[in-house]
């Protein structure tokens, strides 16, 4: 059985684990891949790495990556958020995941994964949760025009304290465009999305990203993803798996994306463990 992760952080930015702490965890669960994706410079954020901790983090993975190659294959990636800093294909990174964190609402940005009542600001000051959407997802199709992003970061992020449906239910037709609209670009960038498990790890859900209807209509639409934690600590690395991998089956997918170093290429669900 086949178990990668490719969305990790670690000290380096706003994890709690050192590189090395990381890579002797995913040994310990049996991984095969482990991939660090680093938040890229970003101004507005005060988690990302800045410029002298990047060229740590390179150094300090590429020492793992020779230390452990025996064990594990460990890969260097970066997490790019569309407002910050832009990377180079293949150089040094060997992978880019690209994200959507703020919305630029009222001549301001605002992080749109804070908490509740910070959600519920963005709200306030949009008028409305679909124009919150609407700005938010015109964010996130910026990526397909990104050429050097090969993976979007939790594509709906911004429900991330919407489980419960307060904000606005799932299968409203409006939103439900919104986002499906954001989906067919990607898809036509040859994008492959994540199905992200962070938020199950830090409690604030208990289903992973994107929302069911969601990750149902990347299936039908031919859509290529793959299985990340966004782990931010190495004891949640697999966080979620299990049952990620179960709603994977129910939304009709048959394959997930492998990085085998050099490229992503397609493997057989039923290769894939937890």
């Amino acid at each position: 059985m086949f178990k990668q992760n490719l969305h990790t952080h670690s000290l380096h930015c706003d994890g709690n684990d050192t590189v090395e702490e990381m890579v002797q965890e995913a040994i310990s669960k049996n991984f095969d891949v482990l991939g660090f994706s680093g938040h890229g410079y970003c101004s507005i954020d005060d988690y990302s790495m800045p410029f002298d901790e990047m060229e740590k983090y390179i150094q300090d993975v590429r020492r793992v990556k020779e230390k452990y190659k025996d064990q594990i294959s460990v890969y260097l990636g970066i997490e790019q958020d569309v407002l910050g800093m832009r990377f180079e294909k293949n150089d040094p990174f060997d992978y880019i995941i690209g994200s959507v964190h703020f919305a630029e609402v009222a001549d301001q940005f605002i992080a749109v994964d804070m908490d509740k009542k910070t959600t519920e600001k963005i709200v306030e000051l949009c008028g409305d949760f679909l124009t919150f959407a609407k700005v938010y997802y015109d964010e996130v199709k910026k990526i397909a025009n990104m050429d050097e992003v090969d993976i979007v970061g939790h594509i709906d992020l911004l429900t991330k304290f919407n489980e419960d449906e307060s904000f606005i239910c799932f299968d409203d037709p409006e939103y439900l465009g919104l986002a499906k609209e954001c989906i067919d670009a990607l898809i036509a960038a040859d994008k492959i999305f994540e199905v992200n498990t962070g938020a199950i790890a830090r409690g604030y859900r208990k289903t992973p990203y994107p929302q069911k209807l969601l990750l149902e209509y990347i299936n039908q639409k031919g859509g290529k993803i793959l299985l990340n934690s966004d782990c931010h600590n190495r004891f949640k690395l697999d966080c979620g798996y299990k049952e990620s991998l179960d709603l994977i089956k129910n939304c009709g997918f048959k394959s997930m994306m492998e990085f085998n170093g050099k490229k992503f290429i397609s493997k057989d669900l039923e290769e894939f463990g937890c």
